[in-house]
């Protein structure tokens, strides 16, 4: 902070002299000697040690680890060994996953990254922001993410929201002008300061500080950073504090019944906490990290980058899409199409005078489309103008300005949005020629000019008592696969509200254009005043809402979320940070603004809304097969697991020992690593993604408990047929209990009739093989021995294969009773319950 009060109390050339520098920047053998000796700002990293922990934050775990550690000090090595060897697998092939999924997300990551128009050797170009080094000499321009802590050399009309480091919600207003010294960090207004946006006018300024060294970096490294939760991460924080409820039930059970047998108090603790580890999918972190991991990759491949892993499952609960009109329903290139007078009839003085009110970047096309298409029109007659001042656009004024010398006269010209240029012009004409090109789909700036000799500068009370000069009318042409793109949105479920800036006839002729059907249309003035409620009822089912301000875009965002939609946004002008800030899942573009970039969870390459239905299919496929493992897991886990308590109740011996417990689950989970690439149906991928408590407490309860009995029906065929006790007993459910939870996996991974109407991704199919492959083949190996296994006789594989094959047929016909359509119950009012049952048949 001092040395940011030091900086800002140098006049621009002091500023410039100590560090080093002049007003043409650096040389690029300066820059080069700089930056070797100056420290960089690291690209992102993905900390195994931080991962490896990760995998520890489990108190279950820790005590089983614990119990295990008395079990070898009290003698029972043998035990502790394998409990210990199958806990290191377990959290190595956990590990291992998530390690590789965070370095891919985080190498995607750093293809989104900003960049700044920097001064090297007097010309200017556009370089990587983390190439700046002290000295660099930067142009700061609308929407621009200021990337260092820097000096202010000249500012024009410019604005940056410092939010991020004052708290402030006003921009504060900036000039090149020394600050006295005792001022604090939100008054040092001849600085710009990293993580600051840019929201109006422009500037040149002197890098002083990067990296840590700037007053953004010393904050943070006095503060974790964390991340919001997500609706996913909620649901999932929810899940596991249910599983927990069911572990601590289980666990109190178990050494209850223990203590009432007068069992070994450890054997019956060590037992109990195998079984609390049991009912948790272990493998859930990495089984997640899988597949969201290559639901990133599929995505890339469809242009389509994810800043956050997690953000994919929110793209597939989006039920409503608030996107913009220019380059998702139209190709986003605008060109000139008429140059018009006040009455609308051809002229070229619009784009002559317009022109001198466009400020054009030295090697480079205006970052405005209107601007660029302005810029690349042919002019037959360009005035001989000198530049005197500029005032550069804003989306509150929503024009520009500048101070022109013409033919010896000093000239005001502004360009900007028709209504507000007609509205500070003395005479009235234009509004009809506006009119009639909105409703023939072209955008319409407004130029218009007054004399003003004498004067130096100019400020925005200037912009009132205007000429009209002319309109300059933009064609920009209908997407080929809009029409297209906004019918798999709808099939997907999701309602598209286009919001935009434009006349509300150009966005109607637009739609009809496209042959899209929206059933609501609203100008940003119907808005104000409508509450959350009525405002969500209008537009949740797909709407256009035109002259549209940045505030209003993010009121509708939240307004639709206050009714309970998941609410995508797609922008990428400086205007639309506020709305992707308040969406659930905010998506920009590659080519869009820094802040806007910085302000999304997913960026796309291709603003396209195709892509953005690409996106929330995969998305919606990453959480199906997601939600497969849990509803398995954790049916199958509290299953057995509640058949083993059940089981120690009235057995003179364990039913399994702890390292059969978690073998089972090792090897189960680890055949279940594969399910990230299996297919989900197309009614599924239909759906919105939504976590669904509920829905998995009943799965669970259901479907566990009918694992439960045929474990029961196992248990009575082993003890009454085979007559096995002991090792005998343990190797028998081991077999049947890993059949049963791997198979069934081909069942209940659809809701459709297996096989037949919904075949299994091949790597699943492989994968439930090898598991009941390896889970009949161990105990004849000398490694089952180890794990207190004997060989079984055929016969009893023979019983176990009927009992799966009888389980799976119940397990369809369960899964069809518990998914089948219920009609609504009729609601019958309270005065007329008492004479129906009076009535109704016993």
């Amino acid at each position: 902070m001092s040395d940011a009060a030091t900086w800002a109390g140098l006049a621009p050339d002091e500023a410039l002299a100590r560090v080093g520098s002049s007003p043409r920047g650096l040389t690029e053998a300066e820059a080069r000697a700089r930056a070797a000796r100056a420290p960089r700002p690291r690209a992102q990293r993905v900390s195994a040690l931080v991962v490896l922990a990760r995998q520890f934050r489990n108190a279950i775990l820790l005590l089983l680890i614990a119990t295990a550690i008395g079990a070898a000090i009290v003698g029972d090595a043998s035990e502790a060994v394998i409990i210990a060897v199958i806990l290191v697998a377990s959290v190595g092939l956990s590990f291992a996953n998530e390690y590789a999924a965070e370095r891919a997300a985080a190498r995607l990551s750093e293809t989104v990254r900003p960049t700044v128009v920097v001064r090297r050797d007097g010309r200017e170009e556009r370089v990587d922001a983390a190439e700046l080094v002290p000295g660099d000499v930067i142009r700061l321009a609308l929407g621009a993410l200021v990337p260092a802590d820097a000096r202010l050399l000249e500012a024009d009309e410019l604005e940056c929201d410092e939010a991020a480091l004052t708290g402030e919600d006003e921009p504060r207003v900036k000039s090149a002008a020394a600050v006295p010294p005792g001022r604090a960090l939100g008054d040092l207004n001849s600085m710009v300061f990293t993580g600051s946006v840019v929201r109006s006018g422009e500037g040149v300024a002197v890098v002083v500080a990067t990296g840590a060294d700037t007053v953004f970096g010393s904050i943070a490294r006095g503060v974790t950073a964390r991340q919001p939760e997500t609706e996913f991460q909620v649901g999932l924080r929810r899940f596991s504090r249910l599983l927990l409820i069911v572990a601590v039930l289980l666990v109190a059970s178990i050494v209850v019944t223990g203590l009432v047998l007068r069992r070994s108090p450890l054997d019956t603790v060590l037992f109990a906490l195998t079984i609390a580890v049991g009912v948790t999918p272990q493998l859930l972190p990495a089984v997640l990290a899988s597949s969201l991991a290559r639901g990133a990759r599929q995505l890339a491949k469809r242009k389509v980058l994810v800043k956050r892993l997690v953000c994919i499952e929110d793209l597939g609960a989006v039920t409503v899409l608030v996107t913009d009109k220019t380059g998702t329903l139209t190709e986003g290139s605008p060109s000139l199409a008429a140059s018009l007078d006040p009455s609308g009839s051809e002229s070229v003085d619009a784009l002559s005078w317009g022109l001198l009110a466009t400020d054009v970047p030295p090697g480079e096309l205006p970052s405005n489309v209107l601007d660029a298409a302005l810029v690349r029109a042919p002019d037959p007659s360009p005035l001989a103008a000198r530049r005197v001042a500029t005032l550069p656009f804003d989306h509150e004024r929503m024009m520009s300005s500048a101070l022109v010398d013409v033919g010896g006269e000093r000239w005001l010209v502004v360009k900007g949005a028709a209504e507000r240029v007609l509205a500070r012009c003395a005479a009235t004409a234009g509004a009809e020629a506006v009119r009639r090109e909105a409703e023939g789909g072209r955008r319409v700036l407004a130029v218009a000019r007054k004399r003003l000799d004498g004067r130096e500068d100019i400020s925005p009370p200037d912009e009132n008592g205007l000429d009209l000069v002319g309109l300059l009318a933009f064609a920009d042409p209908p997407k080929r696969d809009a029409e297209e793109a906004i019918g798999r949105l709808r099939a997907l479920g999701i309602a598209v509200v286009v919001a935009t800036g434009d006349h509300p006839l150009a966005a109607r002729r637009l739609l009809a254009d496209l042959g899209v059907a929206l059933p609501t249309m609203l100008t940003g003035a119907d808005l104000d005043g409508v509450d959350y409620a009525e405002l969500a009822r209008r537009i949740a089912d797909g709407a256009v809402l035109a002259r549209v301000s940045p505030e209003q875009k993010e009121r509708v965002v939240r307004a639709l979320r206050a009714a309970g939609e998941d609410v995508g946004f797609l922008g990428d002008g400086v205007n639309d940070a506020l709305a992707l800030h308040a969406a659930d899942v905010g998506i920009s573009v590659l080519s869009g603004t820094d802040v806007a970039r910085e302000a999304a969870d997913i960026v796309l390459l291709d603003k396209s809304l195709a892509v953005v239905a690409d996106g929330v299919a995969e998305g919606r496929r990453v959480f199906g097969n997601t939600i497969k493992y849990v509803l398995m897991g954790t049916s199958a886990n509290f299953g057995n697991m509640l058949s083993a308590a059940v089981a120690s109740s009235f057995l003179p011996f364990l039913p399994m020992l702890p390292g059969q417990v978690l073998l089972t689950n090792l090897l189960y989970d680890a055949g279940q690593l594969s399910i990230s690439t299996d297919r989900v149906d197309d009614e599924q991928v239909r759906r919105p993604a939504r976590w669904d408590l509920g829905l998995v407490r009943r799965y669970m309860l259901v479907f566990g408990a009918l694992s439960s009995l045929f474990d029961l029906v196992t248990f009575a065929v082993l003890l009454g047929a085979f007559s096995a006790t002991g090792a005998a007993f343990q190797t028998g459910w081991f077999v049947e209990s890993l059949a049963t939870q791997a198979v069934v996996v081909l069942v209940i991974r659809t809701r459709r009739f297996p096989f037949l109407r919904s075949r299994p991704g091949l790597f699943l199919a492989l994968s439930v093989a090898a598991t009941v492959a390896v889970g009949w083949i161990l105990p004849y190996s000398p490694l089952g021995r180890l794990f207190g296994f004997v060989p079984p006789p055929v016969a009893l594989l023979v019983a176990m294969a009927v009992i799966v094959v009888a389980y799976v047929v119940v397990i369809d016909v369960a899964k069809w009773l518990f998914f089948r359509p219920r009609p609504p119950r009729p609601v019958v009012p309270h005065r007329l319950r008492r004479r129906a049952a009076a009535v109704l048949p016993r």
